[in-house]
């Protein structure tokens, strides 16, 4: 159904690595324009010179998720560059595990601004302009840790993708007639977000991702719910490892 993704014009944030990447990968095969933003600016033009040297039209944008008026920038820069937008993946996020018994604050707050914060200034960026052309897709990424908490070790994660779970289906609620809206929530996935992991709990964490499904499998269900006809809106997406009981 290669033809409800031919044309469409998607930014991606979190573009350079991992799910984000392989996205840009698979729908640039498929007909896709694909903007690739993210903060580091070597990784993703080595992703925009793979798509355009195998054909494909991709563009890259540095970006810090957590600083609005960048966002919105680069959301005035991807139209202005390609004429239009359709499809958002707020696909930015980081994963600290840690017990909220060691109280690390910092940490509580980098995965508020990036999960959280970063999802919200995605929407209010493109939704005034998906409102006026009544049409557009915004997709989040939420997590399987926000269908079920993770803990201990992922309290505060889980906190921020059963947000982004919950603003996706209110969003949904409200905007459904004119604007897609899906929240994917993978499982363990092998992407650089098990990296986020620094403390205690890092070796607990790398060794659950021993068994993690590729990136490309969570980007053909983002592609799944892109391609789509108009009229149907694929709300929500679970995708885990078969082993994973979590």
């Amino acid at each position: 159904m290669s033809q409800g993704i031919e044309g469409k014009v998607v930014l991606i944030t979190g573009g350079s690595t991992g799910i984000g990447a392989e996205v840009a990968r698979l729908l640039a095969a498929r007909g896709a324009k694909v903007a690739v933003a993210a903060r580091r600016a070597d990784k993703l033009d080595a992703v925009v010179a793979e798509i355009t040297t195998q054909g494909g039209a991709a563009k890259a944008y540095t970006l810090d998720v957590t600083d609005k008026h960048q966002v919105e920038a680069v959301v005035a820069a991807v139209v202005a560059d390609f004429g239009k937008l359709d499809v958002l993946i707020n696909n930015a996020g980081l994963m600290p595990i840690r017990p909220m018994s060691e109280v690390n604050t910092d940490e509580w707050d980098a995965m508020i601004d990036v999960n959280l914060k970063g999802t919200l200034y995605g929407i209010a960026a493109v939704l005034p302009r998906f409102l006026a052309q009544s049409s557009g897709h915004i997709i989040n990424l939420s997590s399987v840790a926000g269908v079920k908490v993770f803990a201990p070790g992922g309290t505060v994660y889980s906190g921020t993708k059963f947000a982004v779970s919950a603003i996706s289906e209110g969003l949904r609620q409200e905007v459904g007639d004119k604007v897609r809206v899906t929240s994917i929530a993978p499982g363990a996935v092998d992407s650089d977000l098990k990296h986020s992991t620094s403390g205690t709990a890092k070796d607990t964490v790398l060794d659950f991702y021993k068994k993690a499904i590729p990136a490309a499998s969570v980007a053909r269900a983002i592609a799944f719910a892109i391609e789509q006809p108009d009229d149907v809106d694929v709300n929500e997406i679970v995708i885990r490892p078969t082993h994973q009981e979590f």
